[in-house]
Parts: structure tokens; sequence; C-alpha cells
């Protein structure tokens, strides 16, 4: 079965990008944490450019994917570096290199702590990998038809949901 929308694939992967001097640096590895990515194809659930590069392909396929950063987690926007007030964080420990997860206007974003001065601490809310070129190494392990439930919600779900115990999130 070749992979196209609304279908829910299981694959390994390892994502690297190359460092200055030309050397990869594995930024994650799902083989070795022995935990496969299952996504629903065509709901937005990976970066542009993998589910792309994963579409009409079949299990046992294995493929390197190179992605410039627009097709993966967008170019930097230095627009997006701020500077904050200390009593944004509560009482956590501030250090540059932190990250938080907060709310913004599209959704869950990652914040990271560039700079601490006093009160006012410098931020970065760019995606952590973002203007970067990635690497990724796939091997696709399971193709499926998507249950009901799972295009209702948008992303895979345990096996044994039923739709009628779910809110649709979205529209066919």
């Amino acid at each position: 079965m070749s992979i196209t929308a609304h279908q829910v694939v299981t694959l390994h992967y390892v994502l690297s990008d190359v460092l200055n001097d030309g050397s990869k640096q594995v930024l994650d590895d799902s083989q070795a944490r022995n935990k496969p990515l299952e996504y629903l194809h065509g709901h937005d659930n990976i970066v542009p450019g993998l589910e792309s590069a994963l579409a009409g392909q079949t299990v046992g396929a294995e493929l390197s994917v190179q992605l410039m950063p627009a097709d993966a987690y967008g170019v930097r926007n230095e627009d997006l570096v701020q500077e904050v007030s200390r009593g944004s964080f509560g009482n956590a420990e501030l250090d540059p290199g932190s990250r938080f997860q907060t709310e913004g206007e599209a959704g869950p974003q990652i914040v990271t702590v560039l700079e601490v001065d006093g009160d006012r601490v410098t931020v970065d809310t760019n995606h952590p990998l973002a203007g970067r070129t990635l690497n990724y190494k796939v091997t696709i392990l399971d193709v499926r038809e998507a249950t009901r439930a799972e295009l209702a919600k948008g992303h895979p779900l345990p096996p044994g949901t039923e739709h009628s115990k779910v809110e649709d999130r979205k529209v066919l």
C-alpha cells in the first residue's frame, strides 16, 4: 500500500543536521529510543517537506531526505527575538538555553531563553530547529487506513478508540 492522505504511517527515523565543520550531528533517533513515529498522513502532523517526500512510498522503503529550512521548521525570523520581564516566568530557574512551552497565537510554542539581565530576559520564540537544513534517514514500517476516530481527531489514536467517543476536530 502506498502512502496517501488519510493513512496512518509508522516509521523509524534518524534526524541530523550538518555542523559548520561538515560533520553530522544526530538530533533525534527513533530507533535508539525504540519508539517509532506514527502519524496521520495529509493532516500536517509532520514537517511539510518530509510528508511530501513520504507520499507514494511503501512499507520497507528506506530513504534519505534533506530539507531546507522552509520545508522543515521555517526560516529564522529575528523579529521573534524579544525582551520580556523576568516576572513572565514566575519562580522558574532561568539560564541561557532554558526552554519553556507557552501558548502562542497559533497554538503551543517553544520559548528559548537567550540572556538574563536583571529583570529583563531575552527570549527567542523561533522553533529551535528554525533556519537549519535537516537530514532525515527514514524506514517505513507500516501503512494502514486511518479509522474514523483518527480522521475525526486528526492524528493516530490507541487501538480500539471508537469514533463516537471522540470530538471531531477536523473536517475532511
